[in-house]
């Protein structure tokens, strides 16, 4: 009998789905990251009476209509919407007929933080004013999180598939990536479909409002001048497969995964800590078989607020000797909860692929208490083999994913150490 486990396969994304403020779809978006485009207009999902201030990073124009296709779009709520919208340009992008993926055992994992709350939020306001018998049973019948991933099976008609939402707020793209990632690379699974959608809320952004963290009117990563955060909405839903697939069928290879690190320590509700994050980004060198200098640029997690971008900041400069760029594309598309380190991913992909940097917009001056470079305002052209996409939460749910250019075999290029990463509890902090 042969005791010898199965080589791991490796991983590879191959299709793009975005849903975003500054453009809907692979060109649009990768347009928006080049020329530091911004999301920012006033809040319109809710009524904003009341507050000082309301802008937010709002999708525009956005039609269901225009890319679901066997779901009537009004059963779903705008989470679920932009869901299973950008699981179907994952697809398209990939380059692979839905037959063809009905054929194929998957993994849809859709990361969320608030799920659908926007209808939550609708059905409370009913409730209060007219009593429960006179909700909407369409609004109650779609306010499970649970649709975010299901949606997209049903939309595809996928029969040998796993679905999942992972509700692991900021962090949960990167969390559902992760978990493509394993199914794929342990056999479990032949295609994921992994990322993270979103909604703009009452609930959340009024959270953060009360919190003191919104900004009056854009968000400043790194700057001296930062005043907070902007909600945003959207999603990101990553096309994955091995290697052996992509090239079997002369698939576009974005990026090729090579590892991330988890950890969740419960230290705080919301503070972050710099020795939790330092320690998931060692984890993630770690299970990827890298090392820091390897780093082209970090995509930071980089929300705009006072705490987070000092500790985020610091906890790269314990890691990193010499910190590489390191950006944060919420300046551009604001903070956009579950879908946040997925869309980061795709950006990370892009610019794999397309040989840039993008850039943190808003910028003025960098706080010297970071001390990192933010890429200000313009995108930089650069050599970019290996990129760290960061994702803090609340809770302490910290996740950092490895992306690297894939240039065929025998590059030399770091391959990982063919082990499933590491995860548990690591002393010390909270993600933000």
């Amino acid at each position: 009998m042969n005791s010898e486990r199965p080589r791991p396969r490796r991983v590879v994304i191959t299709g793009l789905g975005v849903v975003t403020s500054i453009g809907t779809g692979p060109e649009a978006f990768l347009d928006g990251l080049r020329t530091g485009r911004s999301g920012v207009r006033p809040i319109t999902s809710f009524d904003t009476s009341g507050y000082a201030y309301a802008n937010g990073c709002e999708v525009a124009d956005f039609d269901p209509a225009e890319w679901i296709e066997h779901i009537d779009p009004d059963e779903l709520g705008r989470a679920s919407q932009f869901s299973v919208a950008a699981a179907r340009m994952a697809v398209a992008d990939a380059g692979m007929a839905v037959g063809e993926l009905r054929d194929r055992r998957a993994l849809v994992a859709i990361g969320t933080t608030d799920g659908e709350s926007h209808d939550l939020d609708v059905l409370i306001e009913r409730q209060l004013a007219d009593g429960p018998e006179r909700l909407d049973p369409v609004l109650a019948r779609r306010s499970s999180a649970g649709l975010l991933s299901s949606s997209v099976v049903r939309e595809l008609g996928l029969t040998d598939v796993e679905a999942v939402t992972i509700p692991t707020a900021c962090a949960a793209g990167n969390y559902a990536i992760g978990s493509g990632f394993d199914a794929i690379r342990a056999g479990e699974a032949e295609a994921a479909l992994a990322g993270g959608a979103d909604a703009v809320c009452r609930k959340t952004f009024t959270g953060f409002y009360r919190l003191g963290t919104i900004a009056p009117e854009v968000c400043q990563p790194f700057d001296a001048d930062r005043q907070g955060i902007l909600t945003g909405e959207g999603a990101g839903v990553l096309f994955m497969e091995s290697l052996d697939s992509a090239l079997a069928r002369g698939a576009r290879i974005y990026a090729e995964v090579l590892g991330y690190g988890l950890n969740c320590d419960a230290h705080h509700p919301v503070a972050p800590d710099r020795d939790s994050l330092a320690a998931c980004m060692d984890l993630a060198h770690r299970n990827a078989g890298i090392k820091p200098e390897d780093i082209d640029f970090i995509s930071a997690h980089g929300t705009g607020t006072q705490a987070n971008d000092v500790t985020e900041a610091g906890a790269i400069r314990q890691v990193f000797p010499e910190p590489p760029p390191t950006v944060s594309i919420k300046s551009m598309l604001g903070h956009t909860m579950g879908a946040a380190s997925a869309l980061a991913t795709a950006a990370c992909a892009l610019a794999v692929t397309e040989g840039f940097i993008p850039p943190t917009v808003n910028h003025r001056r960098t706080d010297p208490d970071c001390g990192l470079d933010p890429v200000p305002n313009r995108a930089r052209v650069a050599d970019v083999r290996i990129v760290q996409n960061n994702a803090l939460a609340f809770a302490g749910n910290n996740a950092v994913l490895i992306l690297a250019r894939y240039e065929g075999d025998g590059d030399g290029r770091p391959q990982g150490p063919g082990t499933s990463p590491e995860r548990g509890p690591v002393p010390g902090g909270v993600a933000a």
